[in-house]
């Protein structure tokens, strides 16, 4: 569809000039030939020069037309590339995905699919932020994140990955020779706790358990306070004190005799991890690939 604006004008009369027919030119650009004609009239009269020679039998260019028309074509080609482009850009999986995960969730979710994502997608470039601390997904500029169920921001698409997450607490035997073992949660607060601080809470995290039906939460006291899960499994292996660690952490240190797990009948699987991000109408391929790619991973 022609509109009344210089563009749309000048490629009218490229056309005109090229097929030197406004018949032609007309079915080209889908328009009626004299639809067209008063669009190459307007431009005329805009430019204050005629630009085609008209006859009942023929269409040449003017001097000026001609001059006008090696002026245009260029510019009109070089603007038809530029689209082309954005639409192949469009269709096509390329730029910068940011990606926001906690530590767990990418060690699960992102790193094994790295050497595939990157193989069938040189032209993405995947800037991921790894960090427990709970941001605002869209006011920090991420396409997209990866976190726990209960953090999630309302509005988001939340896509669940892999299965429950269960948290125990675990201690070493030579800790709990010394110390006994906790039979309640309770009992904790009278034990040596290994405290994790949530990047970006104001305290250390309280260990939630379940009983009745419900959730509950014990403020643990103890000699450590730590951002980091890797420390507090350190830590607690040398016997510290009881740490408060995802089960499928321990699992090899259970195995070994390492650690022991604690207070197992208060402690129940909760939803785990999700892959989230805004609700969009057209989501950009590179992202989509990036989601695609998470997703299938998942269920490997």
């Amino acid at each position: 569809m022609i509109h009344s604006s210089e563009f749309g004008a000048l490629r009218a009369f490229a056309a005109v000039a090229e097929h030197r027919s406004f018949t032609r030119a007309a079915e080209q650009l889908g328009v009626s030939s004299s639809a067209l004609s008063q669009l190459i009239r307007g431009l005329e009269e805009r430019l204050g020069i005629r630009l085609l020679h008209r006859t009942t039998r023929s269409v040449s260019l003017t001097e000026a037309g001609a001059a006008l028309l090696g002026d245009v074509v260029p510019a009109i080609d070089s603007l038809a590339d530029a689209l082309e482009q954005a639409r192949t850009a469009a269709r096509r999986p390329v730029g910068t995905v940011r990606l926001h995960s906690f530590h767990a969730a990418a060690d699960r979710f992102v790193v094994p699919i790295l050497p595939k994502l990157t193989r069938n997608f040189p032209d993405i470039t995947l800037d991921l932020t790894i960090d427990d601390t709970v941001v605002d997904l869209v006011g920090s500029g991420y396409d997209a994140g990866i976190r726990i169920g209960e953090v999630i921001e309302r509005d988001m698409v939340a896509v669940r990955l892999g299965g429950d997450i269960r948290q125990l607490a675990v201690a070493a035997p030579a800790y709990l020779a010394e110390h006994g073992m906790p039979q309640t949660p309770k009992d904790l607060l009278q034990h040596r706790c290994i405290r994790w601080r949530w990047p970006g809470q104001p305290g250390p995290y309280a260990w939630e358990f379940f009983e009745e039906d419900r959730w509950f939460s014990v403020a643990v006291e103890g000699p450590l306070i730590t951002s980091s899960r890797t420390v507090m499994m350190d830590a607690a292996l040398a016997g510290v004190g009881i740490a408060f660690l995802k089960e499928e952490s321990v699992i090899g240190a259970f195995a070994r005799g390492e650690l022991v797990p604690l207070l197992a009948d208060w402690s129940v699987p909760f939803p785990g991890y999700y892959l989230c991000y805004p609700q969009q109408r057209q989501m950009a391929p590179a992202l989509r690939a990036v989601i695609d790619a998470i997703r299938a991973g998942a269920t490997d």
